[in-house]
């Protein structure tokens, strides 16, 4: 039986000013007997301190294991290797004066291509790189119209800032490549390449 309730029966049996004595003195230890610890502030904010610290670093390192840092490379070998065939890419491109200009229109890009010694492709590979996120990069295949016109559908959305790579899809390994950035917040229209001033010239007035 609890402690208070053998108490009152107690008290309830003694003359009234005893009762009395009694409540009064019992009162004074319920006042001056201390509290649970679960029932006052500072255990708790105690336990509260490393606990945020220790649900802090969980989810510190969950972010750390889901989302990886694509901007960092470790397999500079390989990566040496492909900085080497781009550079010929970009010396052959250049010694076919190769240029090109592109717009997007609803959806869709439009290419123009031009070279001194320009092959007749049927295809043409652009590929997309974001300048942060790997998972956005995408590619997109351009169909000749003729003349050296090419398109092709768009299949996610390209707003903001990217890096552009054309080259040869119809070679395994394309000979050539022009490169250049664009940021479709700032303007429709982009160039790949350097275009000669009567290239550029006659750009402008299409």
């Amino acid at each position: 039986m609890p402690k208070t309730t053998l108490l009152a029966m107690k008290v309830a049996f003694l003359p009234l000013p005893n009762k009395l004595n009694a409540m009064d003195f019992y009162m004074q230890n319920e006042r001056n007997e201390p509290s649970k610890w679960y029932r006052q502030f500072w255990p708790w904010f105690l336990i509260a301190l490393p606990g945020t610290v220790v649900i802090a670093s969980i989810s510190t390192l969950v972010i750390a294991i889901t989302h990886g840092d694509n901007l960092v490379r470790d397999d500079y070998y390989k990566d040496g290797l492909a900085i080497n065939r781009y550079l010929e890419q970009d010396e052959a491109a250049r010694l076919m004066q190769l240029s090109a200009t592109g717009k997007l229109a609803q959806g869709y890009i439009e290419i123009t291509l031009r070279g001194t010694t320009l092959p007749s492709y049927k295809h043409l590979l652009l590929r997309w790189q974001h300048p942060t996120s790997e998972d956005r990069d995408f590619k997109t295949v351009l169909i000749n119209n003729g003349a050296n016109h090419y398109s092709g559908q768009l299949p996610q959305d390209v707003s903001g800032r990217w890096y552009l790579a054309l080259e040869s899809f119809d070679n395994k390994d394309s000979r050539w490549r022009l490169k250049s950035h664009f940021d479709t917040d700032h303007t429709q229209q982009f160039t790949l390449g350097e275009l000669s001033d009567d290239q550029s010239s006659r750009s402008e007035a299409k």
